[in-house]
């Protein structure tokens, strides 16, 4: 799980983490390629997790629809021949991370639609994020679905072809937003619960691994790799 891919904001910013800088995600990358993994989109992670398909995989995810991750990772994982799926937040392109100015959080640009048609057409898959990166907890069942339906509806029509995975916004859902997802026609959603994912697993309630600015390479490994990951929420 990563958001974005550039160069950090000052020190003492909020959420400064959540950027990983371009040198630290091309050597996490390379590492992941030398160990003979494959980085997928959720797309085309899902046969692995039904276990459908066989191999030494890993699901790529960024959040948000960030410009720096289609400037900065984008040539990364075009050179490893790896796929990924960013969620987009179907009415903020070409704006930006206008939810996090509460929290103090300096603003990034997101992709325009041209810079996510581009993202797809170089083989990444577009993923929803709601409309307005809303907390779902917060909303009536219908207003809930509408975010969630609309913004499939919104970014399949843009594309051309249907989005199938879905992420909840800061992480937050009850059991009745699985269902919702499930309802809307996506075949998968993830959440911010740290872990590896499994056959085991709920795929309305993927777990990830979140990668932050101040992840070492070596923790980075032993996120990925162990199959003993905590699971919490982030």
């Amino acid at each position: 799980m990563y958001h974005q891919v550039g160069e950090p904001a000052p020190r003492g910013t909020s959420y400064r983490g959540l950027t990983v800088h371009p040198k630290s995600f091309a050597r996490q990358m390379r590492w992941m390629h030398r160990l003979g993994y494959r980085g997928l989109s959720m797309r085309d992670l899902m046969p692995y997790l039904k276990r459908e398909k066989v191999g030494k995989v890993f699901g790529i995810t960024f959040d948000d629809g960030f410009r720096n991750v289609f400037e900065h990772a984008l040539p990364v994982l075009q050179t490893y021949q790896f796929t990924s799926t960013n969620y987009f937040v179907a009415n903020q392109f070409d704006g930006s991370n206008v939810w996090d100015k509460q929290n103090g959080v300096v603003p990034s640009d997101l992709m325009s639609k041209h810079e996510m048609l581009a993202w797809a057409q170089a083989g990444q898959e577009v993923g929803s994020h709601t409309l307005d990166h809303v907390h779902l907890p917060e909303l009536s069942l219908e207003a809930a679905r509408d975010q969630l339906i609309r913004s499939r509806l919104v970014l399949s029509e843009m594309l051309g072809a249907e989005v199938t995975a879905f992420c909840y916004p800061y992480g937050d859902f009850e059991p009745e937003h699985q269902r919702l997802a499930q309802e809307a026609g996506y075949t998968n959603a993830t959440t911010t619960a740290r872990g590896l994912a499994d056959i085991s697993d709920d795929f309305y309630a993927l777990p990830r691994v979140g990668i932050w600015r101040t992840t070492p390479l070596f923790r980075f490994l032993i996120q990925c790799l162990s199959q003993h990951e905590n699971r919490r929420r982030a």
